[in-house]
């Protein structure tokens, strides 16, 4: 259940983010392999920004163009220790322009 991301147009983000974080707690058992998923335009420069990320985490990605090729799917199996670290890492993947968090 990592699709926790709703449509937040609107909700403060500070709100959202710990209502996130309960979440997560209830139905995750830290530490753990969490499911992240995001797309973006195919723009190389993005994913380099993305792999900088999760640089010091245990990951594994598997990436996937659009079919016209105008964006990359990419889905990040990363070992978490609790619901902060899910929480920073989809805050760092925020500031990335033109990432879509799902």
């Amino acid at each position: 259940m990592n699709h926790l991301f709703a449509d937040t147009t609107g909700e403060d983000p500070e709100e959202f983010y710990l209502s996130l974080q309960a979440k997560l707690e209830e139905n995750h058992n830290f530490p753990e392999d969490y499911l992240y998923k995001f797309i973006f335009p195919n723009d190389n420069l993005k994913l380099t920004e993305l792999y900088q990320i999760f640089d010091r985490i245990k990951y594994t990605i598997s990436t996937r163009e659009s079919k016209n090729g105008k964006y990359i799917s990419a889905s990040m199996l990363a070992f978490v220790l609790d619901a902060d670290q899910v929480i920073e890492l989809y805050k760092k993947v925020s500031a990335i322009e033109g990432v879509i968090m799902l």
